[in-house]
């Protein structure tokens, strides 16, 4: 006696899935949940004999579970989770939607998404981190020129992140050089600095437009002699 063709509708979820089995003439003959894991879903589809139609949603992680099935000699359908019309249902639950998959596919009204092979998913996967990265990327860039605009500092470049700023970023990084002693724009020297230019460490590069100014006044309390540093950077006598 030939099997009557069986239909296999799977509510797919993160840790667990409802499966729900019915045959042609909507008969339901078993609804099971299973914790999601590639030998129990093949155990259970394998019980609706050699060849069934299955059905499962396009939803989070749907990858593993239609490799599963067209392994098992399953005919995989991809319900489109937008394409499909649910009607007015008092009662949304795991079985009734696994249910109304299963029916939609058995009467022939299911409105089915692409499933892509495995070689052309790679690639998918690859063009959609890459235009993460890439967000990514601009939104940091949009960060540092939003401080920029904060600061009032112009950007005489158009392309502040071009390849050839990375010399002059390196120089700024390493440090800046203040005036000469004895020049107008040169502040007096700090204890214990001795004569000759100032040098500021890389390890507190300024932020914005420092200025160098006089300092009176450190952490609300007054200080017995003027000493100068760099505004936002508390000073230290080796600047």
């Amino acid at each position: 006696m030939e099997q009557q063709q069986q239909y296999v509708g799977i509510d797919l979820h993160r840790r667990r899935s409802v499966i729900v089995r019915r045959n042609a003439l909507g008969e339901t003959l078993d609804t099971v949940r299973i914790d999601n894991d590639p030998v129990a879903l093949a155990a259970e589809v394998s019980k609706a004999g050699p060849h069934p139609e299955v059905i499962l949603e396009a939803t989070y992680g749907w990858y593993w579970a239609a490799d599963v099935l067209t392994e098992c000699g399953a005919t995989v359908h991809l319900s489109h989770p937008l394409g499909n019309n649910w009607g007015n249902r008092r009662v949304k639950n795991d079985e009734r939607d696994a249910t109304d998959l299963v029916d939609l596919l058995r009467l022939g009204r299911l409105a089915e998404a692409w499933i892509a092979p495995p070689p052309l998913r790679e690639l998918r996967e690859y063009i959609r981190y890459r235009a993460k990265l890439v967000q990514l990327r601009s939104n940091l860039k949009a960060q540092v020129h939003s401080v920029f605009a904060k600061e009032g500092v112009t950007v005489p470049m158009t392309d502040l992140f071009g390849v050839k700023r990375t010399p002059s970023a390196q120089r700024r990084a390493a440090g800046r050089r203040l005036p000469a002693p004895g020049h107008p724009g040169c502040p007096p020297a700090l204890p214990g600095s001795g004569d000759g230019p100032h040098r500021v460490p890389a390890s507190a590069p300024p932020r914005g437009r420092s200025r160098i100014v006089e300092m009176r006044h450190v952490n609300g309390k007054d200080i017995p002699e003027p000493t100068w540093g760099l505004v936002g950077h508390e000073p230290t006598p080796h600047v």
